[in-house]
């Protein structure tokens, strides 16, 4: 892609403004981003945010920058310990187990692997060295086992969130530990209880406290001093406001430049809740619908907004999906019957077409301004990306025609290069270089060991265009419920309609079909079939009962001020 330079400007949730881009260190960028607590499978929230950071680091790495990508696994908490109780695993194989199936959900949503994987597990050292500094600092203290962080002591809280310790209002959803010198303190190290995972301490044996394992390993790949830390909007308070605090205790210093933060996802306009048992995971999601329709619907909206989720969005994305593989497919087959025509005049063709030329300028300004003015991924999926599809669709008929030799050359290269565009674009939006979905369920079936088949995906062809599109159309078959000989039987029985004249059967049987997602394209003397958006209502639920997920804790008020993600209505 030729380089259209537009200034990268990201929405900083500590200024409530698009600040430009500009990292500490020229041509290298940190960024550091809040991974899963792993006791279950991951849902749509975290695949929000996974996707939404992936294409970030895909973008920092299109414009040139060497990005270190940190995104850890909180694999000791206290959901983990409750889980594995109830399951009566060990907390920390469950944890282990449930680390294995979000990489597995990465690899199926085009998720690039980070530069570094953390786990808190592993990190036990890093954690104790910083609480010890920070109590040696004077901003915690020691009861019973237990290490607090006094709030009081760091000025500046509640710079990020807005939140004031003076507003606080203790006890009204938690009672307060009355060991506290403060409601606000927060937990570093907890004490060992029994039947709970523990580690020696110079506080006696215990664990870490949630917050405390996101500055210590974000320190100890980063420093207390980088680019980007990201994360979901329900984050900035108290977990990113609580990190804030802890890595200035260590280093009055510290600071991040830019924080990010994706926005909910919710369920019908309906924020999705455990109360309402309205969450869906991303294993759920793609027993249906290809992975790549999901990623499609995840950067269906900016990523800073809310995004309702509902099966006829799914349906939508689907469909574009399936779209752009076979424009992309039709161009691939016609240019390899013509190519090698007229091979040795290619080079006397002068130029592209006036119509490729604007085509190719338009997708490459667009997807370089709105990019670049915080990640715009709706206007580019429905922008001059569309109109380069348009372009090779509207190619290809006029090459269907008897045309001269050389502009029908012309043409081919015209092809050639808006196709290689195209192919730029999706690739930074993650939607090329994709593995087999059933290529890699199978082989976990075979394997038993999800680690062991991640660990040899380099070996796993990248699917052509053609294995997507059949993956989509079996998505699309098990949606309907039917068998493809099922439909190959439906389309004889309409031809045989049609040559009766009894058309009002052949108009029934694509009526029906069109009802459950699938079209009938009559194309010369052949009928096909291809997945389509179901004329029918769709059901609201994918799935027979969603899994109840908490969050960590509930969103509080925020800072109103500016146009950002803290004033959408979550």
């Amino acid at each position: 892609m030729a380089e259209e330079k537009s200034e990268l400007r990201i929405y900083n949730s500590m200024t409530n403004e698009k600040d430009i881009f500009k990292p500490k260190v020229p041509g290298k960028v940190s960024m550091y981003v809040c991974g899963v607590t792993a006791y279950d499978y991951s849902h749509l929230g975290h695949a929000r945010a996974a996707v939404s950071f992936d294409v970030f680091f895909r973008y920092l790495k299109h414009l040139g920058y060497e990005v270190t990508y940190v995104r850890n696994f909180t694999d000791v908490d206290d959901k983990i310990i409750k889980r594995a109780n109830e399951t009566g695993e060990d907390p920390l194989n469950l944890s282990n187990r449930f680390c294995d199936e979000y990489d597995l959900d990465m690899t199926y949503l085009q998720c690039e692997s980070p530069s570094r994987v953390p786990r808190v597990s592993t990190h036990i050292g890093e954690i104790k060295d910083m609480i010890t500094q920070i109590i040696n600092n004077g901003h915690a203290y020691e009861v019973d086992g237990d290490v607090f962080y006094a709030v009081e002591k760091f000025p500046s809280y509640g710079m990020l969130s807005g939140q004031r310790l003076e507003h606080n209002r203790a006890g009204e959803r938690v009672a307060v530990d009355s060991r506290k010198r403060h409601p606000a303190d927060f937990a570093l190290w907890k004490a060992a209880k029994p039947g709970e995972p523990s580690w020696d301490s110079p506080w006696g044996p215990g664990r870490p406290g949630w917050h405390i394992e996101c500055s210590a390993m974000s320190a100890c790949y980063l420093t207390h001093k980088f680019d980007i830390h990201g994360g979901g909007i329900d984050l900035i308070f108290p977990h990113h406001e609580n990190e804030i605090a802890q890595s200035w205790a260590v280093d009055n210093e510290s600071n991040v430049s830019y924080w990010l933060h994706n926005g909910h996802v919710t369920n019908n306009n309906e924020k999705m809740s455990k109360s309402l048992g309205n969450f869906f995971t991303i294993r759920q999601i793609i027993e249906r619908y290809h992975p790549l329709a999901l990623r499609h619907f995840l950067i269906s909206a900016h990523y800073r907004s809310p995004l309702n989720y509902s099966v006829a969005q799914l349906e939508s994305s689907s469909d574009a999906v399936y779209y752009i593989f076979q424009t992309l497919q039709d161009c691939k087959d016609t240019l390899s019957s013509l190519q090698q025509e007229g091979t040795d005049e290619k080079k006397k063709v002068p130029q592209l077409e006036e119509a490729a030329k604007e085509c190719i300028k338009k997708l490459q300004i667009e997807f370089q301004t709105k990019m670049s003015d915080d990640l715009q991924t709706p206007v580019i999926i429905t922008g001059a990306l569309q109109d380069a599809l348009k372009y090779i669709n509207n190619s290809l008929k006029k090459l269907k025609k008897k045309m001269q030799k050389r502009a029908q050359l012309q043409l081919i290269e015209s092809l050639i290069q808006v196709e290689k565009e195209i192919g730029e674009v999706l690739d930074i939006l993650g939607f090329l270089s994709s593995k087999s979905y059933a290529k890699i369920q199978s082989q976990i079936e075979v394997e038993k060991d999800i680690g062991k088949v991640l660990g040899s995906l380099g070996s796993f062809p990248t699917n052509s265009y053609a294995e997507v599109l059949q993956e989509l159309k079996d998505k699309a078959l098990k949606r309907a419920g039917l068998a493809e000989d099922e439909i190959l039987s439906l389309i004889e029985e309409r031809t045989q309609a049609r040559l009766n004249k009894d058309f009002a059967k052949s108009d029934k049987i694509r009526t029906n079909l069109t009802a459950k997602g699938i079209a009938l394209m009559d194309v010369g003397n052949e009928t096909i079939w291809r997945p389509c958006i179901p004329s029918e209502p769709l059901v609201a639920e994918v799935v027979q009962k969603a899994p109840i997920v908490e969050e960590k804790q509930p969103t509080p008020p925020v800072k109103q001020e500016g146009n950002g993600p803290h004033t959408a209505s979550t």
